[in-house]
């Protein structure tokens, strides 16, 4: 048996939108169950976000430590955003979160995983990518405002991570996805193996 994600969508037969937020909107549908009946389900409409693993020479990965207002706490995390146009290229838009974040630039990119945060009740989709050959941007520094202007920076080892995230530490799904993942492709076939910055992205396509 092959196990993979596949297409589907079943019929809905009423749709509203009951709030409009600035980067997010919630849908109400009435969906078709199998048997014939009806259901409302609520979700989040996301326009999709970028993430970046960015590993240096030290086997370190980047940090920023940045205040989340739903969960009250300041977390750790990797540098991220959101696609802020439809049908952008991933992959420049996690360079630009990277310089933006952390005021760095790699050189090597290739995707480490996609994944769903909530599909329970939200579309968001996130490509996380793995960055190397690290070095800082040039220019001056990117003008952060709100949350990011108390963000705090760090560069911590892969191994500390792994075990922060299994003790229970560190609670951020890009990050937790993030270096596990890494983690898991080097015993597996290798960082070589690894997709593309490039590759495909049916959860949210874009042009090269």
């Amino acid at each position: 048996m092959q196990v993979q994600d596949t297409p589907e969508e079943w019929r809905v037969v009423a749709t509203a939108t009951p709030f409009t937020g600035n980067k997010t909107s919630v849908r109400t549908d009435d969906v078709v169950m199998p048997d014939g009946s009806v259901h409302r389900r609520d979700f989040q409409v996301h326009p999709g976000s970028v993430a970046v693993v960015a590993l240096d020479e030290q086997d370190r990965v980047l940090l920023i430590k940045q205040y989340r207002h739903p969960v009250r706490q300041k977390l750790w995390e990797i540098p991220a955003g959101l696609l802020d146009v439809p049908g952008e290229n991933p992959l420049h838009a996690a360079q630009r979160e990277l310089y933006e974040e952390a005021h760095v630039k790699a050189e090597d990119w290739r995707v480490l995983t996609d994944v769903y945060t909530t599909p329970g009740g939200c579309d968001e989709a996130v490509r996380i990518f793995l960055a190397r050959d690290l070095s800082e941007a040039e220019g001056e520094r990117f003008e952060v405002s709100e949350e990011e202007a108390d963000m705090e920076h760090a560069r911590v080892p892969l191994a500390e991570l792994v075990r922060g995230v299994l003790a229970g530490e560190l609670h951020n799904n890009c990050l937790v996805v993030g270096v596990l993942s890494l983690t898991a492709a080097r015993s597996g076939d290798g960082l070589e193996a690894l997709r593309p910055a490039d590759a495909p992205w049916p959860a949210r396509p874009f042009e090269a």
